[in-house]
């Protein structure tokens, strides 16, 4: 990994850098809300399921976010669009912190959504067509695990702070990543591969370029969005249905287990950031590893491994009796969840064609965000309803693993492809 990052140019450490940080603190952002919820309906006077509909509107308009920010991002460049989202998102967070009532707190976190959606696709364009083919892989683990350090900075934040500054404290926190700003204003190049494609767009409307490959790149820029859906239809709705069993095992397991936490173990704020501290490191090293081995292995066969590997952990992760049990099981089923995600950048950037590299994989994967948006308002239903959250955590993992190794099996390995403009 140390050769990998040494072999670096100081523009594709810097491109690196920055999408690694503007992924890491959204999710920060994003998951200081989970940590937040039953303090959030104990202020508000209302039930917790009703309080995870902020979580459902936060999903549910982030394919919005990915089709505009990537739109953006493939006309104007991906250095821009990202600074636009990174202020989008810490504005909007920021102003979670001074919600009067739960009505207003869940637009805010609807148009956090709408900015949180750009991150991703715009930052994994910005890294993959800056850096070396080289292990991308190993990148791509590092990269995802953005989400990780994001998840384990609000553990941190909730155990150490909550019970002086309380939720709104923690939200003011959310303003943060504006200070990232003046570092990728200042240090970040834009990705080589837009300029070759804007040059290469520039000659096809001066009517130098005539291939085939040429105009039908320029018909999925020209045609507009709809357009590039239809052009490489077969490519996106993969997609969408990998996304869609990627979001059910990351947030199907994550997004309820710090309520389950507090709500089914009684534990205090101390514990439950303690135990999310401990699997999110879990998940960094998850990400690490397995991305890694894709590197090896191929993309489809670290994911389907991962996700098989969740299943036997299922029991100690849900029905552990103490804090040191779901804290061990906690740490191994991250591992595996993340493991597997940790391929997603590498595999979704190889898979998507160079016109829209930085609309597809964002949209694919905030498409399929939204088609499990409602997770965890029916995981806290479910568990009020039957009285035990371990059955549906538990549940939840064996579906959705098998289902995620499933789709993946039917897709295509892409290790080591070069990425080109078009």
């Amino acid at each position: 990994m140390f050769r990998l990052f040494r072999g670096l140019s100081r523009w594709q450490r810097n491109a690196f850098l920055a999408s690694l940080l503007s992924w890491s603190l959204d999710a920060l952002d994003f998951f200081l809300l989970i940590f937040c919820i039953p303090a959030i309906a104990a202020e508000f006077h209302v039930a917790v399921s009703s309080v995870a509909e902020a979580v459902f509107l936060t999903l549910a308009f982030r394919p919005l976010g990915a089709l505009l920010f990537g739109a953006i991002a493939d006309r104007y460049g991906r250095k821009p669009t990202l600074i636009l989202n990174i202020v989008c998102y810490s504005a909007a967070e920021l102003g979670c912190a001074f919600a009067p009532s739960l009505h207003s707190l869940l637009i805010l976190r609807a148009l956090f959504g709408v900015a949180m959606g750009g991150v991703w696709g715009v930052g994994a364009a910005l890294t993959f067509e800056t850096l070396p083919s080289d292990g991308r892989g190993v990148f791509s683990g590092i990269l995802q695990e953005g989400y990780a350090i994001g998840y384990l900075l609000a553990a941190g934040a909730f155990g150490l702070a909550f019970h002086w500054v309380g939720w709104r404290g923690l939200f003011l926190l959310g303003a943060a990543p504006l200070l990232l700003v003046p570092f990728v204003q200042r240090g970040v190049a834009e990705s080589p591969v837009w300029l070759k494609a804007r040059a290469l767009r520039i000659a096809q409307l001066r009517g130098t370029e005539q291939s085939g490959v040429a105009r039908r790149g320029m018909a999925a820029r020209m045609g507009g969005w709809l357009g590039q859906m239809r052009i490489y239809a077969p490519t996106f709705l993969f997609l969408i249905v990998l996304m869609t069993a990627f979001t059910s095992f990351s947030h199907g397991t994550q997004d309820i287990y710090p309520t389950f936490l507090q709500k089914g173990m009684h534990f205090g704020p101390g514990v439950v950031g303690l135990i999310g501290v401990i699997y999110n490191v879990g998940s960094l090293a998850g990400g690490f590893v397995f991305g890694s081995l894709s590197e090896r292995w191929g993309r489809k066969r670290a994911i389907i491994a991962a996700a098989l590997l969740s299943i036997p952990i299922a029991p100690l992760f849900a029905f552990g009796q103490s804090a040191l049990a779901l804290g061990v099981g906690a740490f191994l089923m991250q591992f595996m969840v993340q493991g597997a995600w940790g391929v997603v950048p590498a595999y979704l950037t190889e898979l998507s064609p160079g016109p829209v590299r930085a609309i597809l994989p964002g949209l694919a994967y905030q498409l399929g965000n939204l088609l499990t948006s409602r997770n965890l308002v029916v995981q806290t239903r479910l568990a009020e309803r039957l009285g035990s959250y371990p059955v549906v955590l538990a549940g939840t993992v064996v579906i959705v693993a098998v289902a995620l190794a499933a789709v993946t099996a039917l897709g295509r390995e892409s290790r080591g492809i070069e990425l080109e403009a078009t």
